[in-house]
């Protein structure tokens, strides 16, 4: 696997609207909601080129009968790939273009999670920015290393998401 990081695309958007149509319609009435999540949901963020969408449904067992489904779509269907309560599917093999993480809706604390970080970038520039740049940074270090590029970056992610979660809490504090 190539680990490039680009400057943000605009027509990123399109092609999660795009993807998150396919989506709902596969998933239908079990489809609660659907989230453009992940870096290149942030305007503006440096990002490897991969959608990452998360559908949260009502039965997460009936997502496992849209297997032939998504197959069809092209997804690969990875099952919870070391997040219990999860479907993890990926689009492009090596190259990935399209990643799917299905949560059922009474995974607060994962969903919480995906759409906080995502959110706090967005309102947080200067974080968005020192993010964007360890990740350009991380690729160019490690362009064929995904666990140096993950590692790399870990305590930064594990600091901002507990920024971001404390945050995103404090502006709407039902959750």
């Amino acid at each position: 696997m190539n680990i490039t990081v680009v400057d943000y695309n605009p027509d990123w958007k399109r092609k999660y609207e795009t993807e998150a149509r396919r989506i709902s319609a596969l998933l239908g009435e079990n489809l609660v909601a659907i989230y453009h999540i992940g870096s290149t949901s942030v305007e503006g963020l440096k990002a490897k080129p991969i959608i990452d969408i998360m559908p949260v449904v009502r039965d997460l067992s009936l997502v496992d009968e849209k297997r032939s489904g998504f197959e069809e779509l092209g997804y690969e269907y990875m099952g919870e790939f070391g997040i219990p309560g999860r479907r993890y599917l990926r689009k492009g093999g090596d190259n990935r273009t399209h990643q799917i993480h299905i949560f059922g809706r009474e995974s607060q604390s994962e969903i919480l999670r995906h759409l906080a970080v995502p959110a706090y970038l967005r309102a947080h520039k200067d974080a968005a920015r020192e993010y964007g740049q360890l990740k350009e940074e991380l690729a160019q270090k490690y362009p064929h290393d995904i666990d140096g590029y993950c590692d790399g970056k870990d305590a930064f992610v594990k600091k901002l998401e507990q920024e971001a979660l404390f945050w995103y809490r404090c502006q709407s504090p039902a959750l």
